[in-house]
């Protein structure tokens, strides 16, 4: 069964087809799985895999031989897949040239799961030749049913063909996330799965790829950088734990965005009357993978004791998702105040910004929207509106001005 996911009308429509795409997120996203079932019935598809080693050594090898391999398929292939682009950075100068040489001539899909060792290898992004997508785990858009309603920017694009992810009970979202694989496992194994991924993933990849020198001292980074997800940056207390130093767990949280593992969220930027926090948040791409590398008991005793920010996890990584999915214009930020007025999250568009608080509570009330109320008088010109998101079943009426909304309903 093959379900539904948002960039399907982006990949397949007019916009892109003659570009070259370029499909980047985090492993077991569904970046392959995407591809090979939207070509899967079209026999004019070549796939080329740089996991596998002998493939990968021969091109490293001799670049030159993708151009001749490509050219020697025959006229009625056109779509060209390369999985793992960054594996070999040389074969974006072949792509480039293959493309130049006949624009109309193949459709290639590239994709990755590194930025960084094409950043630095000084890879060939295909400027002006490429349209970049970004895959992140599953969203809710993605497990909605046809009607349902959405408070922040619903989906515009025609509705896929394929049936939406099945539905997931709270607990289990915020215990094992929502990497599509995971999603479909019993939760019995699933967090086996989730250990398995941050040892073979974000420790092996990292260590494989040489994206760190010292893989000790980066594991202990990466626990304590997920245990810290959602809190502002302290680079200073995580130093005098870790006994790393602070410029190198710098570089170690930009090698977690560089392999999609991870965001930053970065303070609200306008201007107010009131004196403004600016250290960025950082966040993990998926909730359960940042249970597993915080090395937390996946177990319904956690979702008991860290219910408020595991929800938080969940809403920072559904609207992260959301914002990339619509592309320009579209930000995820945060609020606070010197004197500790705080906002968890601002969806920032193009035409105003919404405040949004995030409550474990079944019972929302008036009170719970105080921080909501202060941000909408300091923005009057840009905010019009703002959430609670909270575990009660359908919306509520706060304030004149504040919803409270149910987590699915976000």
């Amino acid at each position: 069964m093959f379900y539904r996911r948002h960039l399907e009308a982006a990949l397949t429509g007019s916009v892109s087809r003659n570009k070259i795409r370029l499909i980047f997120g985090a492993r077991q996203t569904g970046k392959t799985a995407l591809l090979r079932h939207l070509f899967r019935r079209q026999g004019g598809t070549h796939f080329v895999s740089l996991q596998d080693s002998g493939e990968r050594r021969r091109f490293e090898a001799d670049p030159a031989a993708f151009t001749r391999q490509i050219r020697g398929l025959p006229r009625s292939t056109r779509i060209i897949i390369v999985d793992e682009i960054q594996k070999v950075p040389a074969i974006l100068d072949e792509v480039q040239a293959l493309y130049d040489a006949a624009p109309s001539r193949w459709q290639f899909f590239l994709t990755g799961s590194s930025a960084r060792r094409l950043r630095a290898g000084a890879a060939n992004l295909l400027p002006g030749r490429s349209h970049g997508f970004r895959l992140h785990p599953v969203c809710a858009w993605e497990t909605a049913r046809d009607g349902e309603a959405f408070q922040i920017s619903p989906p515009t694009h025609a509705e896929s063909t394929h049936p939406p992810f099945p539905s997931r009970p709270l607990p289990r979202t915020l215990l094992l996330g929502n990497l599509p694989g995971v999603r479909a496992e019993r939760a019995a194994t699933a967090h086996l799965t989730l250990a398995a991924y941050v040892d073979t993933y974000l420790e092996e990849e990292i260590r494989r790829e040489a994206l760190v020198r010292d893989v000790g001292s980066f594991v202990v980074f990466l626990r304590l950088a997920a245990a810290e997800s959602g809190q502002q940056l302290n680079l200073a207390k995580l130093s005098q734990e870790s006994g790393v130093p602070a410029s190198t767990l710098k570089s170690y949280y930009q090698v977690l965005v560089d392999t999609f593992a991870g965001h930053w969220v970065v303070a609200y930027a306008r201007r107010a009357r009131k004196r403004l926090l600016t250290t960025p948040r950082f966040y993990f791409f998926d909730v359960g993978v940042r249970n597993a590398a915080a090395e937390l008991p996946i177990e319904a005793r956690l979702a008991d004791a860290q219910a408020g920010t595991l929800l938080e996890q969940w809403v920072a990584q559904e609207l992260i998702a959301r914002a990339s999915y619509l592309g320009r214009g579209h930000r995820v930020s945060f609020w606070r105040t010197a004197s500790g007025a705080e906002v968890d999250f601002v969806w920032e568009t193009p035409r105003e910004d919404t405040p949004i608080e995030v409550k474990w509570t079944a019972r929302p009330r008036p009170s719970d929207a105080r921080h909501l109320e202060t941000f909408l008088d300091l923005y009057p010109s840009r905010a019009r509106r703002g959430l609670l998101v909270c575990r009660c079943d359908k919306p509520e009426q706060l304030t004149d001005r504040i919803r409270a909304v149910p987590w699915h309903a976000l």
